[in-house]
């Protein structure tokens, strides 16, 4: 099975640009997700689960944070 490395003359973003929005994506999703989890938790009155739910939630934002700044230097947007 071959593979193809794409650097951008196929979807016109460059790797380290592509890997960074998708990056800030997938934290953006899995906190969105956690909500979903967090939810659960708290219905079941499961502290601790939803506790652990929230440190995650807050890394994944932090994340995001941390990837649209980079983006935002990188792309020429400040």
């Amino acid at each position: 099975m071959a593979t193809h490395t794409e650097t951008g003359d196929v979807t016109g973003t460059r790797d380290k640009d592509y890997n960074l929005i998708w990056y800030v994506e997938a934290c953006l999703n899995n906190a969105l997700r956690l909500e979903t989890y967090i939810q659960d938790a708290e219905r079941e009155k499961d502290t601790e689960v939803a506790e652990l739910f929230r440190k995650a939630q807050a890394d994944s934002r932090k994340g995001a944070e941390m990837g649209k700044d980079l983006l935002r230097a990188r792309l020429g947007g400040g």
